[in-house]
């Protein structure tokens, strides 16, 4: 028993003394859990009060809810002592408290304290009755609430299965009395009823009150649908007249917009097998309801048709000097193409009607081959169009869908003439190297007919279904390599090499093109910033590491924004300039070593050339020799060609050993092992034969490699140096680099006039034509020591110990 026991009342019942919590609003009855908010200083205190006792406490329902601190007379008498479960205090002050209803008790003292209420009670005993009525009242007090549980779906099937689990009469009428929305009297009645018997037979009476306004307001509710249904039916018959009234041609603005449509395909000059189709198609969308879906898809044919550029051409300017000036204010270098394009504007010039050509320009990023269309749009006074190829793999998007599919629309090359309104702009297909394939087919085959003069005078788009003519455009296409472009697609271009920028190059472009650019960008003007010399060779040479200039321009970039920054503060009314020695405080310490060639000559190690889609690359060779049972491994994430390339290059050793007075059994008591630094990057191609087969020799012979030279070339068994690709990017990259020597293939001599003038006085190329040449000028030698033996041994590729007993091999890892 809860509280503090004094003694019996006259009911029989214990006496206790408990605080007491006023409620508002509701009634609390045993058997039940709830939760209650608290707010009033005294309720609190009250809750506080029963936590430091046994938790039990006085729960009574206020007769009037709007007292805030209520007397005996405004508090109901009987009510239920309670046990806190919780106690949670919130932020804005007030309680949070869960309590469960124990038993009916009855107030018989009112004790108003100065902090909280504490009442004495008097605890009202459970009341027996007939067990016949009893079961009775609990079966029909069960239906009626199945009843009501059917009508109104709020209450859970739990409450339903807990509550037909109840066998006790009074515990029943609590727990059904306290899920009911009564009003707080009659709530208030029922804990006030003593009697079980009457208790139940009042909550039945309330129960069939209750399901009775229940069905009412379904019946309000469904007559409320009824009349809504009724007013949407109306609302969908009034559209239904008045899409009859459209079908038969009295619909005012139907007729208006079909009059303006048949307007502007009078006034539109289209081919005849256009002409056709659009008169046929009108024909067929006068006779359609406007609300079909048909009559939009028909209707946005038409305007697809009338709004492609048919006839409407720019004006090409055919000024060579003119056009020539325009190419070279926007781009420094890039002889090629200007080259090209000047030829193509004279040829136009002597001819009328001249098949536009098909370019495609491939160079590493950065080096201005977006740009260089845009320009030349700008020489031609034509529009300029860009369609990016990258990540297409839908042959869709360059043909476009059939107009049987739902949301078909043209391909991207008929979209992008129509949004350009000419039929002969400069149109830049933008990476095409970077299109890929899957099961909806591949766009580079759809390309084939678009990139064809021979074809493209009638390119059918599978939405428009007409033939179009694109031979008045000009074509120009982007890409970074080479091999990724078909074969077939290549046959139909014409390709320009665009290669990387040297220094000089780069730092005019940044002095005449970079530097004003991001000075206008940032908000300044020249006289406000001024870069010298030094300055912009030292962001070249330390800060980027690119055939292009996008790095360039970064950086550029973010030392006008600190000069921005300045100038904004106040810090300074005098011009900055940018001087070679504070380049390090605007951009911060060098990230790359302008000078990469190594300290002093080292033995297996060798500096090879590389040609990446970047630019051109320096690459080093090492070579370690141990003592093992003849086992090569190749390291450095390598392809199967440079694998090959490898092995080559060991057997060429293998066979030539006796000459290099390398010992002729060394194959079977030495593993080599050959790595290319900067293993995460993927590494390809025959390039670097020479290159390993000279750190091969270099390893086994103890003699040293130059630090100072470079080579680039592929070997074959008997020694020989077969051509390369790439020489003017690797020459740059060597360079780059500080190399002065650098040994190429003989038959690569005549892409010498390639490489820029200053460059070429800077770096002395040397051809060779065999493996001994390269050793010849790659190894460091003693005074007066030999490289190779005095007696001849024939340049064949004979392995020592390939057959016999004592033939083991070398194995490739």
């Amino acid at each position: 028993m809860f509280g503090i026991t004094k003694k019996k009342g006259s009911e029989g019942g214990d006496v206790l003394t408990l605080p007491l919590l006023p409620l508002r609003d509701i009634v609390v009855f045993p058997h039940m859990v709830v939760p209650l908010f608290v707010g009033r200083e005294h309720s609190i205190n009250a809750l506080s009060e029963a936590m430091n006792q046994d938790k039990a406490i006085f729960l009574a329902t206020q007769r009037r809810a709007s007292v805030d601190r209520p007397s005996k007379s405004d508090i109901n008498p009987i009510g239920t002592v309670g046990k806190v479960l919780q106690l949670l205090r919130l932020p804005d002050g007030t309680v949070k408290a869960l309590v469960e209803g124990k038993y009916r008790a009855r107030m018989t003292e009112f004790l108003p304290g100065q902090n909280y209420f504490t009442v004495e009670l008097e605890v009202l005993p459970e009341q027996t009755m007939a067990p016949s009525e009893a079961e009775a009242l609990v079966r029909m007090v069960n239906e009626s609430f199945k009843e009501y549980a059917k009508i109104n779906k709020s209450i859970p099937k739990d409450l339903l299965q807990n509550v037909a689990s109840i066998t006790e009469p009074s515990q029943l009428a609590d727990t059904v009395a306290a899920h009911f929305s009564f009003k707080i009297e009659k709530k208030q009645q029922l804990l006030d009823t003593e009697d079980p018997r009457r208790r139940l037979e009042l909550l039945l009476e309330l129960m069939q009150a209750e399901i009775e306004i229940h069905e009412m307001e379904n019946k309000i509710k469904g007559r409320v649908k009824e009349q809504m249904e009724k007013t949407q039916r109306q609302y969908y018959l009034n559209e239904q007249m008045r899409a009859i009234r459209k079908e038969m041609g009295t619909d005012d603005d139907q007729q208006g917009e079909l009059l303006e449509l048949e307007k502007r395909i009078k006034r539109k000059k289209l081919p005849r097998e256009a002409a056709q189709k659009t008169r046929a198609e009108f024909k067929k969308l006068k006779l359609m309801s406007a609300m079909s879906a048909e009559a939009t898809v028909v209707r946005n044919y038409i305007e697809w048709i009338i709004g492609l550029p048919w006839t409407e051409k720019s004006r090409v300017q055919m000024d060579i000097d003119a056009a020539e000036k325009v190419l070279n204010e926007d781009h420094y270098g890039l002889e090629k193409p200007k080259e090209r394009i000047l030829e193509y504007l004279a040829v136009q010039a002597l001819v009328k009607k001249i098949k536009g050509p098909i370019l495609c320009l491939v160079g590493p990023p950065g080096v201005g081959k977006t740009s260089i269309a845009k320009s030349v749009a700008r020489a031609t006074n034509r529009k300029f169009v860009r369609l990016s190829l990258g990540g297409v793999r839908d042959e869709a998007e360059i043909r476009g869908h059939r107009r049987t599919y739902i949301g078909a629309m043209p391909g991207k090359i008929i979209q992008s003439l129509k949004k350009v309104g000419v039929s002969n702009p400069v149109f830049c297909l933008d990476e095409v190297d970077k299109m890929s394939m899957d099961f909806r087919g591949d766009p580079s085959a759809a390309l084939l007919e678009v990139l064809d003069p021979e074809q493209n005078t009638a390119f059918n788009d599978h939405y428009m279904d007409l033939d179009y003519d694109l031979s008045d455009i000009l074509f120009i296409t982007t890409a970074n390599t080479l091999h990724e472009i078909p074969l077939p697609l290549q046959d139909r271009m014409e390709i320009i090499r665009i290669p990387g920028y040297t220094e000089y190059e780069k730092y005019h472009i940044a002095k005449d093109f970079l530097i004003p650019k991001q000075a206008k960008t940032n908000g300044l003007d020249m006289e406000k910033i001024q870069f010298t010399e030094n300055a912009v060779y030292e962001i070249i040479r330390r800060y980027t590491r690119e055939a292009g200039v996008r790095s360039l321009e970064r950086e550029i970039a973010a030392i006008c924004r600190k000069v921005a920054r300045v100038v904004v503060k106040g810090g300074t009314t005098e011009p900055v300039r940018v001087r070679r020695e504070g380049v390090e405080k605007y951009l911060g310490p060098p990230r790359h070593r302008y000078d990469t060639v190594e300290e002093k000559d080292a033995v297996g190690l060798s500096t090879g050339l590389a040609w990446t889609s970047v630019g051109g690359e320096t690459l080093s060779v090492e070579t370690v020799v141990m003592p093992g049972k003849g086992d090569v491994q190749v390291t450095g994430k390598l392809g199967d060609v440079m694998k090959e390339s490898a092995q080559a290059a060991v057997s060429y050793v293998r066979s030539r050993a006796e000459r290099l007075g390398i010992d002729v059994e060394f194959h079977k008591k030495t593993d080599l092992h050959i790595h290319i630094p900067e293993g995460a990057t993927p590494k390809d191609g025959p390039s670097a034969g020479i290159t390993m087969c000279t750190s091969i020799v270099s390893a086994l012979t103890s003699r040293p490699v130059r630090r100072d030279l470079a080579m680039t070339g592929e070997i074959t068994l008997r020694g020989r140096v077969l051509p390369i690709g790439g020489l003017k990017e690797k020459v740059l990259a060597a360079h780059r680099a500080g190399i002065q020597k650098i040994l190429f293939p003989k038959e690569n001599e005549k892409d010498l006039h390639e490489i820029p003038a200053k460059i070429a006085k800077a770096v002395t190329m040397i051809p060779v034509e065999h493996m001994d040449d390269v050793l010849t000028q790659a190894l460091v030698l003693k005074e007066g020591e030999k490289l190779f033996k005095e007696e001849e041994v024939p340049i064949e590729c004979v392995l020592p110990g390939a057959s016999g007993a004592g033939g083991a091999g070398l194995q490739i890892n």
